[in-house]
């Protein structure tokens, strides 16, 4: 299982994925699931992956090879498609016909062969976007009554989102909202697990402003972690029933 949030606000974009990728309790693995693709001052996107690994790892892979063919053209490259719109139409359709034929091959076993992604970006010119991209290449968008989306074991991160982000949020609560709602999905649920990949996105900068990989013995998530739950006991214990 894996868990990935992406919250699309005023002042740009902020993604958070997991790493942990298992096949059982015996086989666990970690495998990056946030994927960018830049034109600095031209276009930034981000594609988060959730699902069967078989199924996201061909469909990345297939959108790269696009995007560098020499013969690509505004139909089937995410790096030339004219609007954020149009990329999520190119993705979910290589998400859908490779979830289709993954599943053709498995037979009995084709209820595994499925798959969900986060993408978001924005191009010159044109509105930061982000979508979930179902296993079918049908997508719904972020918007300002809900402008967050998760991926995976949403479940356990989603409160935080809830009582916290708003599209005026800020970048830096914004970071710590993702990271808190990560937190509390890592204390809930096992199979997911760090190191965790982040990205931020300034509006209109077309270019990644901050990447980082937080290892499992990160001192300042630890810290964080730490507080949270010291606040939590603390505003439990000051409830009157």
């Amino acid at each position: 299982m894996t868990y990935c949030v992406g919250l699309l606000l005023n002042d740009g974009i902020v993604c958070l994925s997991d790493t942990r990728t298992n096949a059982g309790l015996d086989n666990i693995s970690t495998y990056r699931k946030m994927f960018t693709f830049t034109e600095p001052g031209e276009r930034v996107i981000v594609i988060m992956t959730a699902g069967s690994l078989s199924v996201t790892q061909t469909t990345l892979a297939r959108l790269d090879e696009a995007a560098s063919d020499l013969e690509a053209t505004p139909a089937t490259s995410i790096l030339m498609a004219p609007t954020i719109l149009q990329v999520a139409e190119i993705v979910g359709r290589t998400l859908a016909e490779t979830s289709q034929e993954v599943a053709n091959r498995m037979g009995a076993n084709a209820t595994s062969a499925s798959a969900s992604l986060i993408l978001a970006g924005q191009r010159k010119d044109g509105d930061m976007r982000m979508f979930l991209i179902y296993p079918e290449g049908n997508f719904i968008e972020a918007t300002a009554d809900t402008p967050y989306l998760q991926i995976g074991e949403h479940k356990y991160g989603k409160p935080i989102l809830d009582r916290v982000v708003t599209p005026q949020t800020n970048l830096a609560d914004a970071k710590k909202a993702v990271l808190l709602s990560m937190d509390s999905t890592l204390r809930s649920n096992l199979s997911v697990g760090m190191p965790l990949d982040m990205v931020v996105i300034e509006k209109d900068a077309l270019e990644i402003a901050e990447q980082r990989r937080i290892e499992a013995q990160d001192p300042a998530f630890a810290a964080m972690s730490r507080s949270w739950s010291d606040a939590l006991r603390e505003a439990f214990t000051k409830i009157e029933v």
